[in-house]
């Protein structure tokens, strides 16, 4: 009997098939794994590019903002300061409008007046002409009727001239002669400084008779007097009415001459105490008159044109002085 070989279902070349099939599937497996990871890297680029492009056009717009957030910011300042000078222009406006107003209004009061006074000169000139006295007018535009003068002069340094050994200026002199001359005849005379001390002497504290000699002596010891005072007058003034005014004598008509240019304290105090000393009567009248004449000393000088100047307070009191007390202030121009 014939012997067969005993069938082998896994021999060496199947297992070799086997393998090689697994091997074939697994490279499969491998090559298409790889293939769609590359898809995948290929499609998260592309989103990082559009990620990338939409974060710059993001940015774009954000720059883009801000830029106009700051020209919105600079367009309201611009607006806010248009306004103001729109404010500014309509208020000059209305101020111009509102001064041609009053120039019109001082135009035509002015036409009234010019009409007025052209029919009073109509008027007179169908009149005859007065005839004047001849009487000698007062050089200084004060009031007269004083039968008593005292005078209050700043002999201080700026009231002296230089060129002549620091006397008084000439024209100061010549001023207080002018008035001399202006009452021919009074009852009695009297010349201080301002310091209140009294030009003849202690001794001569009085009324000074009227008379040719002592007139003659005022105006020869004044172009010599170099007693130096404060430039302040108020003290002379103080010291007329306390040691000189006789307010129970119903016959003395004192008038006080004031000769200065500068003033340093202030002034309330010295017109409210000047009130008191010369009080008024129920007509607003005052028993003494108060004149004065100011000299641009220091007006002239190199100081600022304000009321810190000495020499306006001194004209700004005794104008307000003059006033109040029945009197008048000159302003001398120049002192020559």
């Amino acid at each position: 009997m014939i012997r067969r070989r005993p069938t082998t279902v896994f021999s060496l070349a199947f297992l070799d098939c086997i393998c090689c099939g697994f091997g074939a599937m697994i490279l499969v497996f491998v090559l298409s794994v790889s293939a769609h990871d590359q898809d995948k890297i290929k499609t998260i680029e592309s989103l990082r590019r559009i990620l990338a492009s939409q974060l710059a056009a993001i940015a774009r717009v954000k720059d883009e903002q801000d830029e106009l957030n700051k020209n919105n910011s600079n367009a309201a300042q611009r607006l806010a300061e248009i306004r103001l000078t729109n404010d500014r222009i309509t208020s000059l406006l209305d101020d111009m409008d509102r001064k041609i107003q009053q120039e019109k209004s001082g135009k035509a009061a002015l036409a009234v007046d010019l009409d007025e006074l052209q029919k009073e000169i109509a008027a007179r000139q169908k009149r005859a002409d007065p005839i004047l006295p001849n009487i000698k007018p007062a050089p200084l535009g004060v009031p007269l009727g004083s039968n008593y003068i005292a005078f209050v002069i700043d002999t201080s340094g700026s009231m002296r001239d230089a060129s002549t050994g620091y006397r008084l200026y000439a024209s100061i002199v010549r001023k207080i002669s002018d008035v001399l001359d202006v009452y021919p005849t009074v009852k009695g005379i009297q010349i201080l400084n301002s310091d209140g001390g009294f030009v003849f002497g202690n001794s001569q504290q009085e009324w000074l008779p009227d008379t040719p000699e002592i007139r003659d002596r005022i105006k020869r010891v004044l172009r010599t007097y170099d007693t130096v005072c404060e430039s302040n007058p108020v003290p002379g003034i103080y010291r007329v009415f306390t040691r000189l005014y006789r307010p129970k004598d119903p016959d003395m008509k004192l008038g006080i001459y004031v000769f200065g240019d500068e003033f340093t304290a202030t002034a309330d105090a010295v017109l409210k105490r000047l009130d008191e000393l010369n009080p008024a009567d129920a007509d607003g009248k005052r028993p003494v008159v108060i004149n004065a004449v100011g000299f641009p000393t220091t007006i002239y000088a190199d100081l600022p044109f304000d009321l810190s100047n000495t020499g306006v307070k001194y004209a700004n009191l005794l104008r307000e002085l003059a006033f109040q007390h029945g009197g008048a202030f000159i302003g001398m121009q120049d002192l020559y």
